[in-house]
């Protein structure tokens, strides 16, 4: 390219009135609002966060979330419902579930049959809390969990209903959870990133698509994005040296590089140019990190077995349970793991067992280690999906089969650990599962709890950004303080 020419497309609005004679008067007017918020709360502590937060003593120094992906079933899982079994194969009132309220895929249905669950429930612990058969490892740490039967979603489709789990909007573009944490309490960790997300699939080798902004950073800075371990191969690429490059060589080129990019910086003003120095110094780290992280065998042979065969297998739930014990462990600040394979429109009894194979014995373990290593008191673990499932059947309805197709008005989570109050069932739903009855708690209910676990007050962790002022739960959320221990 023309030096000249590219001289002129660097040119940006910034670095123009930064050298003309109008001065600052005319920069301070122009100026992105985004970038004017960012000098507002530019102040950081000793570990990158907002110097002002946390805004008053945490209970919980990091968070794991288990996102299963595809929306699971709440009546075969955590919401009981045996008086259902008598009104199997009859038509759900439509004074319960107006035709309206239902999804393009089963609306054209002639009818609505009930379908009760095919599995048993029993009580579990001393709480004797209700859970299904399919949960038997996670139903024997019952006591631990706080299970909430009153969640619910505006949102009726995958893609919008995970992205609001993570960003606390349906309209993509905002900054994940993961993003928001990392900005304002920054990341006691330098050697492994702050926010880690990684996926696996189920039995079924299927499932909703996952985005990268799911764990992405929105308008914040993208220093602040999650880093997306890979499931096969090297979980990040290019963390390995080239052959022939030593680390000493490594460590003068960056050093150089750095040089290099502080110019630009001081020249363009670019936020983006400090991020890129930051993210190769925390490459170069990892490439130390990495390879001890992902060393399983300096765990116990009780340990592995605890988490199931399959946690020799790289990308398997198994494997990334243990993987997220061990980023706690080391100070990674929010570790989440998607579990695709729950979107169970058809052969749901066949399909949500296998889910639960997969899941049940790897979630449990990962509670039983961190209970272990006296972790879980300040380790805040979060379970569930974007929505839950109808009480009705899609297609035909059997003694043995059944689907079910999404439902946003009521769906079940559980939370653990991290200033959470054990052994309790929050919310309820009425007869059919169909609509909140008792203590609604809503997607951004959630996060402000979730937020306020963790020393934060959901109001005050802002961002302006193109004339307003954001938040994770944006102009909504209240604390669910009955739930917290």
């Amino acid at each position: 390219m023309n030096p000249l020419h590219e001289y002129f497309q660097n040119m940006n609005r910034r670095h123009f009135f930064g050298r003309s004679a109008v001065g600052m008067a005319a920069l301070a007017s122009l100026l992105d609002a985004d970038a004017q918020g960012a000098k507002k709360e530019s102040a950081r502590n000793s570990i990158g966060g907002l110097a002002h937060l946390p805004h008053f003593k945490a209970k919980a120094k990091r968070v794991i979330y288990l996102f299963q992906s595809g929306g699971p079933s709440q009546i075969d899982l955590l919401d009981y419902k045996p008086q259902l079994k008598d009104k199997f194969g009859t038509d759900v009132p439509r004074s319960v579930y107006p035709d309206d309220r239902k999804t393009t895929m089963t609306s054209a249905q002639t009818s609505f049959p009930t379908a009760p669950s095919l599995f048993n429930f029993q009580q579990c612990g001393e709480s004797g809390t209700w859970m299904s058969e399919l949960l038997p490892n996670t139903g024997q740490l019952a006591d631990d969990l706080c299970i909430i039967n009153s969640m619910h979603t505006p949102a009726i489709n995958h893609d919008p209903a995970m992205t609001i789990l993570q960003s606390g909007s349906q309209i993509p573009g905002r900054p994940s959870m993961g993003a928001w944490l990392n900005y304002g309490l920054g990341s006691e960790t330098s050697d492994l990133p702050a926010f880690v997300a990684m996926s696996s699939r189920g039995i079924a080798r299927q499932g909703q698509p996952l985005y990268d902004r799911l764990w992405g950073s929105g308008f914040l800075p993208s220093v602040y994005q999650g880093v997306k371990f890979r499931n096969q191969g090297a979980p990040v690429l290019d963390i390995y040296d080239p052959p022939g490059v030593s680390r000493d060589v490594r460590r003068k080129m960056l050093d150089q590089l750095a040089k290099l990019n502080e110019l630009k910086y001081e020249e363009f003003g670019d936020p983006e140019i400090e991020t890129r120095i930051q993210q190769y110094e925390l490459a170069f780290q990892m490439q130390r990190s990495i390879p001890e992280l992902l060393d399983t065998q300096q765990e116990t042979k009780a340990t592995l077995k605890l988490y199931g065969s399959d946690v020799h297998r790289q990308g398997s739930y198994a494997y990334n349970c243990l993987l997220a014990r061990r980023l706690a462990e080391r100070g990674v600040r929010f570790i989440q793991l998607f579990h695709q394979g729950w979107d169970q429109h058809g052969s749901l009894p066949k399909k949500i067992r296998e889910q639960c194979k997969d899941t049940d014995q790897a979630t449990a373990a990962l509670l039983e280690d961190l209970k272990s290593r006296g972790m879980l008191e300040d380790t805040l673990i979060v379970w569930g999906g974007e929505f839950g499932r109808t009480v009705y059947s899609q297609g035909a309805l059997t003694k043995t089969n059944y689907g079910r197709d999404h439902h946003g008005h009521c769906f079940s989570v559980w939370l653990a650990g991290g200033g959470i109050q054990g052994g309790m069932t929050y919310g309820a739903t009425d007869d059919y599962s169909v609509n909140v009855v008792e203590n609604p708690v809503n997607v951004h209910d959630l996060h402000a709890t979730l937020l306020h676990l963790l020393g934060i007050d959901h109001e005050r962790l802002i961002f302006p950004f193109q004339g307003r002022d954001y938040r994770l739960t944006d102009v909504h959320g209240k604390v669910v303080q009955e739930i917290l221990a």
